[in-house]
């Protein structure tokens, strides 16, 4: 609780600042008073007291000419509780000015006739220099100390630094500039051994290796702040994060560091912190992965001034590949999606954040054959990036009709007119599911991986089996003779990866509202782990891999290493600062693995143009022939027979095992 001192500042410095001519008439009045003291020093009592009037004369002039000094270095228009360094040089800047007027006005003062002013020698102006700045300086930091006391120490969190280099200082720096200041630096922390014992701006710089926690139960540290250069470093050491963690200390960072550019994260890198917010970590960050980087600038120069379309638009890939997109320029893009609600936020989002950009949200679903056409045929897309997909494992284990008929068909419908409609490039989203399958989901993926993959294959060869003029072309939007024509120029390209933190439905947000809620937190296995990776970082990759492949290639990407879910709601609740709150082992849901993988044991890779980036190389389908299996298996869905869909869907796809499902019956 404040004292009664705390709350006579609060109601001081929570006024307007004083007018500067009060602050001019204070800085005179020093002005006053320093050449009366140095009157007295190099005198004595007796002869300050009988020539009272003339030293009083004299320091009128020398008031005079400060006015000068005052005028061209401004040191009373500003705030005294926000003095900085600068201002203090600019007092001195400013009594420099007045120091030499002061040495010329007594040069010519001592020839006047008459005894009206007081004698200065050079000495003992100089010591007047001396003391007026000495005042006005004690003056300025008396106020801000009275400032900093006042909001500081009773308000600000006790913080220490991760980082002691450039980065460090310059966050500290900010930190202390802040007004009202939040935080209150009482440390750094650095891995550099050479460091330890020293000390920075006045406070002691301690190392990883220090009894870290016991430093923060003796100086009352509220949190750690990472600085944004040492992110990456942090992150990594999972080891001291436990231990602040556990030593009951928040953990901080800036708004968006961990998807900085990498220049950005060099220890000696400039980075302007006043366009950053600083607030605490979610487990995101905290999850040890390298940092990804991705050409930017040559995704821009192909995309720019392309009229793309993104499907699924209102999830969570769709969304960020949206931003992505918006970010260079394109002419025009059509968003669609079947989810009303976050549709109007995405085309709420366009409107703020890309006005410039045309962008039109279509509310439809994908299986809508005439509505897709009609949309195709007014917008004509040149890029295709196709994210809309039902993709909740046990919802789709008790769907699989619906699986096929929006997955598999809808993807069929998109593709087909992508190819009518002569879209450049068609890139679709996948998952790591699709890899030897063990649940509906994962399946429908693969079988449209298998499609548009062999779609490619058909265009590229210039040639398309008899199967599709026996059948009319039914149930598709190409015709053989637009795939076999040498004028076809869609590319196919499919991107495979894992989980993304913070998407819908995502374990994640689940785990935080089980915890705010108090518990139980619900993970299936002990022993289940997955990849996971920021949802920006995936979209970046999608678009470099879209626009950079050659049509045909599935690519996968580098997820890093897997991340055990049971820890991860282990971190979550230590984070949160809950207390009581138990994990508990639900066992495995239908479909699910305990691991994902990103290729089956027949596929192997081949390197690309990022190191993140692979291609899976997979086995090629006749299009004939996928197009006959897909045709029927949507034929057999449309009757809502589950284990007869099923069955088809095992036939397509023989490394479909299912596990922990109905549908396991159907592999004896």
């Amino acid at each position: 609780m404040r004292n009664p001192f705390d709350k006579i500042l609060n109601w001081y410095f929570t006024k307007n600042s004083l007018p500067y001519w009060i602050i001019l008439l204070i800085d005179c009045a020093i002005v006053m008073f320093s050449g009366v003291l140095t009157y007295w020093i190099f005198n004595d009592a007796v002869t300050l007291f009988d020539n009272t009037l003339q030293v009083i004369n004299t320091m009128l002039i020398f008031v005079l000419l400060s006015i000068p000094g005052f005028r061209i270095f401004h040191t009373y228009s500003g705030f005294m509780r926000y003095s900085s360094f600068v201002d203090l040089m600019r007092v001195a800047y400013c009594n420099g000015v007045t120091l030499v007027l002061a040495w010329i006005a007594e040069y010519y003062m001592h020839y006047l006739p008459g005894n009206y002013f007081a004698h200065f020698n050079a000495t003992s102006i100089f010591l007047f220099f001396i003391i007026v700045t000495l005042l006005m300086w004690a003056l300025r930091i008396f106020v801000k100390t009275l400032y900093d006391v006042a909001f500081s120490n009773t308000r600000a969190m006790r913080i220490l630094i991760y980082g002691a280099m450039s980065g460090g200082v310059g966050l500290a720096k900010y930190i202390n500039s802040q007004r009202p200041r939040k935080y209150v630096v009482k440390g750094f922390i650095t891995h550099y051994e050479k460091a330890k014992h020293q000390e920075i701006m006045g406070q002691k710089v301690y190392t990883v290796n220090d009894n870290i926690a016991d430093v923060i139960h003796k100086n009352y540290i509220d949190a750690v702040m990472v600085s944004p250069q040492r992110v990456k470093a942090f992150r990594d050491n999972q080891e001291l994060q436990d231990i602040i963690i556990g030593a009951g200390a928040k953990i901080y960072m800036a708004q968006n560091a961990v998807e900085m550019d990498q220049d950005l994260l060099d220890e000696n890198a400039n980075i302007d912190y006043t366009q950053m917010q600083l607030r605490e970590v979610s487990v995101e960050e905290l999850l040890p992965r390298s940092e990804i980087r991705v050409d930017m600038n040559s995704i821009g120069e192909l995309l720019k001034g392309q009229r793309v379309m993104v499907t699924g638009a209102a999830g969570s890939i769709g969304s960020e590949i949206c931003r992505q997109v918006a970010k260079v320029e394109p002419a025009a893009m059509l968003l669609i999606d079947q989810a009303e609600t976050p549709e109007h936020d995405i085309r709420l989002m366009m409107k703020k954040e890309f006005p410039n950009i045309p962008a039109e949200t279509v509310v439809t679903s994908i299986c809508k054959e005439k509505r897709m056409e009609e949309l195709f045929k007014r917008f004509r897309p040149d890029y295709v990036f196709h994210a809309a997909a039902y993709k909740h494992v046990p919802m789709m284990e008790d769907n699989p009709s619906e699986a096929v008929q929006n997955n598999i068909y809808g993807t069929k419908v998109i593709a087909d007119l992508s190819v009518k409609y002569g879209v450049k490039k068609f890139v679709m989203v996948s998952t790591d599911k699709a890899v030897n399958p063990t649940n509906v989901m994962g399946c429908s993926k693969r079988i449209c991986e298998m499609y548009v993959q062999s779609l490619d294959l058909a265009i590229k060869t210039h040639r398309i089996g008899a199967y599709m003029e026996k059948l009319g072309n039914q149930n598709s939007f190409v015709t053989a003779g637009q795939i076999a024509s040498p004028t076809a120029r869609t590319q196919f390209v499919t991107t495979r990866f894992g989980n993304v933190l913070g998407s819908n439905g995502s374990v994640i947000p689940l785990f935080r509202e089980q915890i705010k809620n108090g518990g139980p937190v619900t993970v299936t296995d002990e022993r289940i782990v997955r990849f996971f990776m920021l949802i920006p970082e995936a979209c970046k990759l999608v678009l470099e891999a879209g626009t950079k492949g050659n049509g045909g290639e599935i690519f996968v990407f580098d997820m890093g290493k897997p991340v055990k879910i049971a820890d991860l709601a282990k971190r979550m609740i230590k984070l949160s600062g809950a207390k009581n709150v138990e994990i508990k082992f639900t066992g495995l849901r239908p479909g699910e693995k305990l691991y994902e993988e990103v290729l089956n044991e027949l596929e192997g890779t081949k390197p690309t143009f990022h190191e993140k980036i692979r291609i899976a190389e997979v086995r090629e389908y006749a299009y004939d022939q996928v197009c006959k299996d897909i045709n029927e298996l949507i034929e057999i869905s449309q009757e809502y027979a589950d284990m007869a869909t099923v069955a088809k869907m095992k036939q397509i796809v023989p490394e479909y095992k299912s596990n922990n499902s109905i549908y396991e019956k159907l592999d004896k």
